[in-house]
């Protein structure tokens, strides 16, 4: 099936005595026992197993072509997940542009028990020169957050491959709609549910799916099912509702993303646009390769210092000055201020979330918005 089709019908995964069309929200923490010991129904406890997550793991997984998922309470929690799963002692290569919160979790919770380089995955020739004896694991991050850099993730994966290294690739950026990194040779899908999967900026979530099931995914499903943190059944509802209509939301946010990056490419006080859709981003003859649309986001830098682009985004009436992304409202962020003082991120770049609004009002919001 065809991902809007897979999106709408994974989730029936048993015919409900009354008939429901939509997955019910099975609230229930326990779970009948039968005399032999069993389980009749296979669910024990909502923690280890649930009938919403299983519906909403089995859907990601055939979205994005994997052998299963693993669903968390959030984006932070899934990537922790991975975190946790590994030896005290190993080294992870990632991203000079991780994500704040993954990078953060890095530098101070696993300061103590991991190491890690953080380079810049776009210059595939020199990734191989930072693997090291006790080196475990690539993690890639595209498009990037927030400079919306693309990594060419068949050929990381061959790296991995080549030293026998786990391959993660968080795609939340993507969606499973626009790219599938098991399918370029990914160990590991990453996901903030929360972003474009969730798509209505009200539930918290994250996932990761597995290529195998190997020895690493029994540790990261012992970690989820022990550590225990979960979606509730109403996280994973709210999540299966919302992926029934993920395929069409994208290709609106695309749509509205490459006309709204276009018009400020050509803004006298845009210094620079970075969007994977406009054929002067570094990467853009790999995301055309990789990828099957250029996606909701897109960054821009203002003429002028960090003050010059607070102004813009406080001047907004449509845009929601606001973090988190991929929401069907569009949401516009000083992203330096929001990473705090510690952050790589340049002083004058405004991160965009292009929503699902007329793309002639969200035009003439950010025209007035830039004066």
């Amino acid at each position: 099936m065809k991902a809007e089709t897979t999106a709408i019908h994974a989730s029936d995964l048993v015919k409900s005595t009354t008939g429901d069309v939509t997955m019910p929200i099975h609230l229930s923490t326990t779970y009948y026992r039968g005399e032999d010991g069993g389980y009749p129904g296979g669910h024990m406890y909502s923690r280890v197993s649930n009938p919403s997550r299983s519906a909403l793991e089995k859907v990601i997984s055939e979205l994005e072509g994997g052998a299963d998922t693993c669903a968390f309470s959030s984006g932070n929690t899934a990537g922790m997940a991975v975190f946790q799963a590994l030896k005290p002692g190993s080294h992870i290569i990632a991203p000079d542009d991780m994500y704040w919160g993954f990078k953060k979790q890095l530098l101070t919770i696993f300061a103590d028990t991991l190491s890690f380089d953080f380079i810049d995955l776009t210059e595939i020739d020199k990734v191989e020169g930072y693997v090291k004896a006790n080196t475990v694991l690539i993690w890639a991050e595209t498009p990037s957050n927030p400079l919306l850099k693309v990594s060419d993730i068949e050929a990381l994966s061959n790296i991995a491959k080549q030293h026998q290294l786990i391959f993660v690739v968080d795609s939340t950026f993507a969606s499973p709609i626009l790219q599938n990194p098991i399918a370029l040779g990914a160990d590991i899908v990453m996901h903030s549910t929360t972003k474009y999967i969730g798509g209505h900026s009200d539930v918290l979530g994250g996932s990761l799916t597995f290529a195998t099931k190997d020895e690493f995914w029994e540790k990261i499903k012992n970690i989820q099912e022990t550590g225990g943190a979960v979606p509730s059944p109403f996280d994973c509802f709210l999540l299966l509702r919302s992926i029934k209509t993920l395929a069409y939301r994208i290709k609106g946010h695309c749509e509205n993303a490459e006309k709204l990056a276009d018009y400020l490419n050509k803004h006298p006080k845009v210094e620079a646009v970075f969007y994977p859709g406009l054929p002067s981003h570094p990467q853009h003859e790999i995301v055309k390769k990789q990828m099957r649309g250029f996606g909701g986001m897109l960054s821009i830098l203002t003429k002028g210092d960090a003050e010059n682009a607070r102004k813009v985004v406080n001047s907004v009436n449509i845009f929601t000055q606001a973090t988190s992304l991929g929401g069907v409202e569009s949401l516009i962020e000083h992203r330096a201020s929001v990473e705090g003082p510690t952050t790589k991120t340049p002083q004058n770049l405004i991160r965009i979330s292009v929503g699902l609004e007329h793309i002639d009002d969200l035009i003439a919001d950010m025209e007035q918005a830039l004066g």
